[in-house]
């Protein structure tokens, strides 16, 4: 272990640690994975997609970014949920869908149903709003919750999505009405 400034270094004894200790997870953290996991679940729903029903290379592109941050973030998180002994939320179903920007599944089948300039109109209206909601669970977790993991995982979900949120509005703004 480093001593004060010109001192000497001791040996650390067992199970002592290094550096400040980890905050305590509090309930916001769990709300927080167990509320993401199923968002993001959605999201690549809308995702799966894109590939069949455009040909518009910015909507693919979006697809692509957001299969690309969002399914290693559930992985971490569901890892995470792990380590405490808890499951992890089947489907994609939480119990504030709506409040946090989840498309129903009326809107979902419309989505499945639409091809070309309808399917970019709706896939950017509907993950923009999904977005907005992810930035909002983020901004709850930011806070209200302890756990490093977490806060990291929400810093990353409202820099990256808010950035998201603005490109896809500026693409739905340049698409024929």
């Amino acid at each position: 272990m480093p001593g004060s400034p010109g001192a000497q270094a001791r040996t650390a004894t067992p199970g002592e640690r290094v550096g400040p200790t980890p905050s305590p997870t509090v309930a916001a953290d769990v709300r927080f994975a167990e509320g993401m996991i199923p968002h993001h679940r959605q999201a690549l729903e809308m995702t799966s997609m894109v590939e069949a029903r455009t040909t518009t290379a910015s909507i693919r592109a979006f697809a692509r970014q957001i299969a690309a941050a969002q399914t290693p973030e559930i992985k971490a998180m569901t890892a995470w949920l792990g380590e405490l002994g808890r499951s992890v939320p089947a489907g994609h179903q939480h119990v504030q869908g709506a409040a946090y920007g989840m498309a129903t599944q009326e809107e979902l089948n419309a989505l499945r149903a639409a091809r070309g300039a309808a399917f970019d109109r709706l896939f950017l209206q509907l993950m923009t709003r999904h977005h907005e909601g992810a930035v909002k669970m983020a901004g709850e977790q930011l806070a209200d919750g302890r756990d490093q993991r977490m806060r990291l995982m929400a810093k990353d979900v409202y820099s990256g999505q808010s950035i998201e949120i603005a490109r896809m509005r500026q693409v739905l703004e340049s698409l024929p009405a």
